[in-house]
């Protein structure tokens, strides 16, 4: 019996190295700095016409130039700013109304059917409304961001609430957990894992909608640059943007990720074996 068990649980109890972990978080820079080899190379056999796809060295000294100059990082900090505030509001509201929802029957069928019509919104269509009432000021622009995060958030956070295992639920009731002690130690645990996803989609839709938000009258922001690159004609003003935002946003979702493994580091699954 042990020497057929042996095997299985030399793999279930596989503990990646850290010189592993480490490694394979380059791993996923080798295909990024390929395509940027063969684009270079490209361009500079004029494959690609400079003044549609400019080369990536192009870009960079376009970049060293907006930092030197310190409007870059103006740009960035402006855009830092109303995606993180959007965030923070756009989560704190799912959070709320997700737990709501999920814990309570009768405010899912009051509140849920609204909310899934307006999930389906397409988040331009919000944005004349918002210039209506809000006006071109920062609070439009953030109002927009929170839409954009508070939906997946939401959902995420709403269905993990209930999806918990009923099991669990009959066996905290059985010791007579009271319902803080509930939520604390069945239903926290259990709706973690789905809230964390919701809130890492919440956050890259937060970069996402920001570009719409800094289109409707802004005079900062990577938005603002990227069209101000489309006016003016820069191609390269425009893929540095975009290159940026791909930067600003893997930052934050890594960011957002580790807080996340910090809190699920109990739990016992297939990645963590990897």
């Amino acid at each position: 019996m042990n020497r057929f068990a042996a095997p299985a649980l030399r793999i279930f109890n596989r503990v990646p190295s850290q010189s592993q972990s480490s490694s394979s978080g380059w791993v996923g820079l080798l295909i990024p700095a390929i395509l940027l080899v063969l684009w270079e190379i490209f361009s500079a056999a004029s494959v690609f016409p400079p003044n549609l796809l400019p080369a990536p060295s192009t870009i960079a000294f376009t970049l060293l130039s907006l930092t030197l100059s310190g409007e870059l990082f103006e740009h960035i900090t402006v855009t830092f700013y109303r995606v993180l505030l959007g965030f923070f509001l756009g989560a704190f509201a799912a959070t709320i109304l997700g737990s709501f929802t999920g814990y309570s029957r009768v405010a899912y069928r009051l509140l849920d059917p609204l909310l899934q019509a307006l999930r389906n919104i397409p988040s331009l269509a919000w944005v004349p409304l918002f210039i209506l009432w809000l006006g071109i000021y920062e609070s439009s622009k953030i109002t927009l961001i929170a839409v954009g995060v508070f939906f997946p958030v939401y959902l995420n956070l709403m269905t993990g609430i209930q999806h918990v295992d009923r099991k669990l639920v009959e066996v905290g009731k059985v010791y007579r957990l009271s319902q803080f002690k509930l939520i604390w130690r069945v239903f926290l645990p259990a709706t973690l894992p789905t809230y964390v996803v919701g809130l890492r989609s919440g956050l890259g839709l937060g970069w996402m909608f920001v570009v719409a938000a800094e289109i409707m009258g802004a005079s900062s922001g990577l938005g603002y640059l990227l069209v101000d690159g489309q006016t003016t004609g820069r191609p390269d003003i425009i893929i540095a943007s975009i290159l940026l935002f791909a930067l600003c946003g893997k930052l934050t979702d890594l960011l957002l990720a580790a807080i996340g493994k910090r809190f699920l580091s109990w739990q016992d699954s297939y990645l963590s074996a990897l």
